[in-house]
């Protein structure tokens, strides 16, 4: 019989789309209450990859990523996107503008070869991880750069989100290092 092992601990990440910057702060706030202190937040850079979000978060949206300093377990990425998902709901009462989604927070996890990102839609290159939620490897680490893949959304093949992916990654290593 072979071991079973227990996967090492990852960093969540949680990537912010919102429709202005109190939207943004609110998200940033509303996060770090949530899942803990950052220890790497990007800088603000607007989203204009696509216009799939503007009916639900606006016209001029506003990109972000949080990087939580605390490791967790990779199994509990599908709690963590329904947890999100309830902080949207919220956050979209509280702010009160005329827009059904002002912010969107999209958890994910990096791990020392890739980035996961969770999703409440199904998809051919998506795999179910319970409490109807699905993940996919949006982004591989390999010798030595980010490589997307022929599904990973435009704004996931800049190289500004892989200078911070990179940085967060590189964070993981040492805490995982100093865990030996």
């Amino acid at each position: 019989m072979w071991e079973l092992k227990n996967p090492k601990p990852v960093k969540l990440i949680i990537g912010i789309l919102a429709a202005d910057r109190n939207c943004l702060h609110e998200a940033v706030e509303a996060a770090i209450d949530a899942f803990g202190k950052t220890d790497f937040t990007s800088n603000v850079w607007p989203f204009v990859q696509t216009d799939y979000y503007k009916e639900q978060t606006g016209p001029r949206i506003m990109r972000q990523f949080l990087s939580f300093e605390k490791l967790i377990h990779p199994g509990k990425l599908a709690k963590i996107k329904l947890r999100t998902n309830k902080i949207e709901k919220k956050l979209a009462k509280k702010l009160a503008i005329p827009l059904p989604r002002p912010v969107n927070l999209d958890p994910g996890i990096i791990e020392p070869a890739k980035l996961i990102l969770a999703s409440t839609k199904d998809f051919s290159h998506r795999i179910y991880i319970g409490k109807r939620m699905y993940a996919e490897v949006t982004l591989s680490f390999d010798k030595g750069r980010w490589r997307p893949f022929d599904y990973t959304f435009p704004d996931y093949r800049q190289q500004l989100y892989f200078d911070f992916f990179d940085r967060v990654r590189k964070r993981l290593v040492e805490q995982l290092r100093s865990q030996r």
